[in-house]
């Protein structure tokens, strides 16, 4: 068995958008579409931005990226001075070493045909052999991150090929998850991996008057809602999309639409999918609609099957907010006990919680958590969470729970006991981090302090998700994988190109 230290790179759990408009400078919308995804990503903030002259030479790549939130990185001066119009973002959290300056995206390249920026939410299994094989073909590498490889081996085939045969050939080569945001001298491409294991959507961006300005592709719908646009649908697994003012240089279009148009190309199509099912879990936001489901109703199905699968006599229902509140919702609804807030949030900690030093983790989480004595004192609580990974944070909770005066603290988690490291792009830790593996449900719960910890069944998770176990990733509650990872079991659904249509 694999120790889980990962297999590629640096991993990626971020948040990307890619926007081309009729007129206008697309920098703001980004701006304002990356705050929608800030929660995929706090530890830096990109955009990249290019337009179209009347001549027939498209304008240079102008990039902008820091360390930060994205209202730390950006000014409204420097995002007036990206004028183009059309551009990626990139909001970003390595789970997989710190972030450094020269890993902060959208990655900037250029080569003998011209330039691209590239933004990536997910995580190469096998970018270390790529690696390996680009420099011995002389390529040098700045960096560790698996966006570096990818493009890399796009500029290797950018030199004699059209970029949509450039980007065939790397869905070919590379296995893992990834969406991608890839802004050209012309167009922006956006593309979802042939498992569909990150999220990606398109939607259609209008102005007062209801007349369509252009078209954007996020990680999550929030981003086109916080626009004003409209949804569309979601990129589908072994999609690229090619987003392209008609008017641009070496525009594919024969006929000049009014206004931006977007090709779709189906490269690959595979007999299964694999989401992944923590975005349903915890990383996407609540209000968020992917693969055709609502997150809120899927967290809310979750609740209820909790408590269904695991009553408990208790005095009320309290989540961990703001992950576990809508898990809470469902399992007071389905319960018939109260639902009370035991614990309230701080909202203006932001990243002070990420501290190393076991020493500082109580008052981090004190910062962030803080207990309300009345509404739990003498009580039975039924304490609500979406997952539990170290369980370090969840046993400091319940030890403030219990001294604020909680009689009883049961746990009961949205998620089935998290058992083996996510090698795609979520933060869990090695085997020997992770406190369900290798503990029963006892023991867990007397290293958590809890009086009870109970976990909904994979059965029941599957369930309130909707989707069939066949397309969705389960790794990490399962140990099996979609993907072939070394020294891990696969449950034999890495594509091939046999399955491609």
């Amino acid at each position: 068995m694999s120790d889980g230290k990962g297999a590629g790179g640096i991993n990626e759990r971020c948040g990307i958008v890619g926007i081309v408009l009729s007129t206008g400078d697309a920098a703001l919308p980004i701006y304002y579409a990356l705050y929608a995804l800030q929660h995929r990503g706090q530890e830096s903030s990109g955009i990249a931005v290019s337009g179209h002259a009347a001549a027939e030479r498209a304008e240079a790549v102008k990039l902008l990226k820091g360390m930060g939130l994205v209202s730390e990185v950006f000014s409204r001066q420097q995002i007036a001075a990206l004028t183009g119009t059309m551009g990626i973002g990139h909001v970003q959290y390595s789970t997989r070493g710190a972030t450094r300056v020269e890993t902060i995206e959208p990655l900037l390249v250029t080569y003998r045909n011209g330039e691209l920026a590239i933004g990536l939410n997910g995580s190469l299994v096998n970018a270390a052999a790529l690696r390996k094989e680009l420099e011995r073909d002389g390529r040098i590498f700045h960096s560790d991150s698996d966006t570096e490889v990818i493009a890399q081996l796009l500029v290797k085939d950018l030199m004699h090929h059209t970029p949509l045969e450039a980007v065939k050939d790397l869905m070919r080569r590379v296995v893992g998850s990834y969406s991608l945001v890839i802004l050209m001298d012309t167009s922006v491409l956006a593309v979802r991996d042939p498992l569909g294991i990150k999220p990606l959507c398109i939607g259609a961006l209008k102005d007062e008057a209801g007349n369509r300005t252009g078209y954007i592709v996020a990680s999550e719908s929030p981003a086109i809602d916080t626009l004003g646009g409209e949804l569309l649908r979601d990129v589908r697994p072994g999609e690229v999309l090619l987003l392209s003012p008609p008017e641009s240089p070496g525009s594919q279009w024969r006929e000049r639409p009014k206004g931006v148009q977007f090709e779709s190309n189906q490269l690959y199509r595979g007999i299964n999918s694999a989401h992944c099912i923590f975005e349903y879990v915890y990383f996407a936001r609540p209000d968020s609609v992917i693969d055709e489901q609502l997150v809120y109703d899927v967290r809310l199905r979750i609740g209820e099957r909790l408590a269904e699968e695991h009553p408990v006599e208790a005095d009320i229902i309290s989540p961990v907010p703001d992950s576990g509140i809508t898990y809470a919702i469902g399992y007071a609804r389905r319960s018939g006990i109260d639902y009370m807030e035991g614990l309230i949030k701080n909202r203006y900690v932001g990243r002070t919680f990420i501290m190393p030093e076991q020493s500082t983790r109580n008052t981090a989480v004190r910062l962030k958590l803080n207990v309300v004595h009345a509404n739990v004192a003498g009580k039975r609580v039924v304490l609500v969470d979406d997952s539990i990974v170290r369980g370090t944070t969840s046993r400091i909770i319940v030890d403030h729970l219990k001294k604020k005066g909680a009689r009883e603290v049961h746990l009961r988690i949205g998620s089935p006991p998290i058992i083996a490291p996510c090698y795609l792009g979520i933060d869990t830790p090695t085997r020997d981090e992770l406190v369900a593996c290798g503990r029963n449900l006892d023991e867990v719960a007397a290293f958590l302090h809890a009086d009870s910890v109970r976990y909904v069944s994979p059965e029941g998770l599957i369930e309130a998700v909707g989707i069939d176990v066949s397309n969705l990733c389960l790794g990490c509650v399962s140990g099996n994988y979609p993907v072939e990872i070394p020294g891990e079991q696969c449950i034999a659904r890495q594509l091939r190109l046999s399955h491609f249509a």
